[in-house]
């Protein structure tokens, strides 16, 4: 018998598509890659990471600055603008389409931004093992699959346990922020991060504020034009020295 699992014990929050990308994209892989993207050590699946691969961001960027870390990035709209008003700081995109990566880096390219890197990667195996304890100042989770089905609820990113895997990659007094414009979804997330020990709520009422430092794209404007609120949240990182 294997000492390892040949496959996920846990369900991922995504559905591998295999999309044909256009030329631009495909010439992205090639010609931007070696700068933006971070290859990353394997384990069972294409999108897994080696629980012992460790990034060193000092190394990859060239330099230590604040770190600002997206799961689920899209097509980058947010991070390469965030990257590109913010360029002391370093901003770290983690999804798992290529295509998606593809656009990303040629809107960095096209941008200038320098202070960009991406992980095609499953996101809790980036945030749980690959950054090192407490190196992130804030993790962005916004508007990810709200998988609305009842059967598929299990494969949400953020459920009871989110608290650990987003909390070991930031340090103390970091921001978890969120934003999602499906209600229910949104409820959970509040539910699940209100009784994590992780975290504490970083903002007052039932809502927080939107993130001013959230861009808006088109996905968040499809969202409003169909009638649905957007929902933002913020939770600090609880202090692990405390008591």
């Amino acid at each position: 018998m294997p000492d390892r699992p040949t496959f996920r014990e846990e369900p991922v929050s995504f559905v591998r598509r295999s999309g044909r990308m256009s030329e631009a994209q495909e010439r992205a892989f090639v010609d931007l890659a070696p700068h933006y993207l971070i290859e990353v050590p394997r384990d069972t699946a294409w999108t897994s990471v080696h629980p012992d691969a460790l990034m060193d961001a000092a190394e990859r960027y060239g330099r230590r600055a604040p770190l600002v870390v997206e799961v689920g990035s899209g097509q980058g709209h947010a991070i390469v603008a965030a990257a590109a008003v913010h360029p002391d700081t370093d901003f770290l995109a983690v999804e798992v389409f290529r295509a998606g990566l593809a656009r990303t880096m040629l809107d960095a390219d096209r941008a200038g931004v320098r202070n960009l890197r991406l992980i095609e990667a499953n996101a809790p195996e980036v945030l749980s093992s690959f950054l090192p304890a407490g190196s992130a100042d804030e993790v962005w989770v916004f508007f990810p699959d709200p998988w609305h089905k009842k059967r598929h609820t299990k494969r949400r990113l953020v459920r009871a346990g989110f608290g650990a895997i987003a909390g070991h990659a930031l340090r103390d007094g970091g921001l978890l922020r969120l934003a999602t414009d499906w209600e229910e979804y949104a409820v959970q997330m509040r539910d699940v991060l209100d009784a994590e020990p992780e975290f504490v709520r970083a903002f007052e009422g039932d809502w927080a504020e939107r993130f001013d430092g959230r861009v808006m794209t088109a996905f968040e404007r499809k969202g409003i034009a169909k009638g649905r609120e957007i929902r933002d949240l913020v939770y600090r990182r609880v202090s692990q020295g405390a008591g």
